[in-house]
């Protein structure tokens, strides 16, 4: 037994002496050349694994508007969950391992329906960019030097199967199967949802919300301002300065039904204006994205229900700034 571990003591210190030359001899041949592209040669891989890390496990993202506050803070940066619906194969590429669906009241991010592309390759180049510098740098900007939105951050609110109405802001669920609308602040109690929707504008705005967009109907039905009900012009004067945020879906509703009113011979219009009073029907393999932050979101009330393969993520957790830190189960 003396005789093998002497053996392997002597074979061990054989093989650290011969190592330890080695890299003497190494250190002795080292340039500037062949230290700079040491350097490089790790950056490089850093850069390749940050992104591989970014594009197939978990994503930094900074959040760009205020539409989910006060769940989430503008340039708040989040951790999204890249497996949680399925794999891209590569940046707004097609998905692998996709048969999870998103569950309702998950925080999603997802591509923006509304969103202009410069062409598929500075599309990828721009993403993969920003994933590779942990969302650091972002060369996908518009006119202004304004970041694009090309990734929006939701609450699914809507599931397949659902029909949501939109009443005065304030939403109204009807889930699949069901026959009646119920109050979103209702079913969110009754189903333990979360409590992060909320509307900030006064209520009473409604009436003069409403009154601006019969008054714009009429006027672009040729409509004098003697003919038209001075109810309606006393309640749009008391907005009509306004700098507040403004619901456009309320008024493009109010606008439609005063239109169909006007001339209810024409089907198009009589459409137009159904449209609004039936709700979104969200069908099979889709769902209807909202803010948080209701009366300050440009969401599926606008570009409707968006098609499940276009989510690429969960939010899991807000990572900084630390005072903002909180997970999402």
């Amino acid at each position: 037994m003396e005789k093998i571990y002497a053996w392997v003591l002597r074979k061990t210190e054989e093989r650290l002496t011969r190592k330890k030359a080695i890299k003497a001899t190494e250190k002795a041949n080292r340039t500037f050349l062949s230290e700079t592209w040491g350097w490089i040669d790790a950056l490089i891989f850093a850069v390749v694994f940050v992104f591989l890390l970014n594009q197939f496990f978990v994503q930094l993202f900074v959040i760009p508007s205020p539409s989910m506050v006060e769940t989430l803070q503008v340039k708040d940066r989040v951790l999204v969950n890249k497996q949680a619906y399925g794999i891209e194969l590569y940046p707004s590429g097609p998905k692998v391992l996709d048969s999870r669906t998103p569950d309702r009241d998950d925080i999603i991010t997802f591509y923006n329906p509304d969103y202009v592309s410069r062409g598929p390759f500075f599309d990828i180049f721009s993403q993969c960019l920003y994933m590779a510098t942990l969302s650091f740098v972002n060369i996908d900007r518009d006119e202004y030097g304004n970041m694009k939105e090309k990734l929006y951050v939701k609450r699914a609110v809507g599931m397949a199967g659902d029909r949501v109405r939109f009443v005065n802001g304030n939403v109204l669920i009807r889930p699949a199967g069901t026959t009646d609308f119920i109050d979103e602040e209702t079913f969110r109690f009754d189903n333990g949802l979360s409590s992060g929707p909320h509307r900030s504008l006064d209520l009473d705005l409604y009436s003069s919300i409403n009154a601006r967009g019969r008054l714009m109907a009429y006027q672009d039905d040729g409509i004098t301002q003697s003919q038209i009900p001075s109810h309606l012009l006393t309640e749009y004067e008391k907005i009509s300065n306004s700098n507040k945020y403004y619901d456009m879906y309320q008024h493009e509703a109010a606008y439609a039904q005063a239109a169909a009113q006007l001339r209810p011979y024409d089907m198009s219009r009589r459409s137009a204006s159904a449209t609004y009073s039936r709700g979104i029907y969200v069908p099979q393999g889709y769902v209807l994205p909202l803010g948080d932050n209701r009366d300050n979101s440009s969401d599926g009330r606008y570009f409707g229900p968006v098609g499940t393969n276009t989510i690429n993520g969960k939010v899991s957790a807000v990572l900084w700034p630390f005072s903002h830190w909180k997970s999402f189960v």
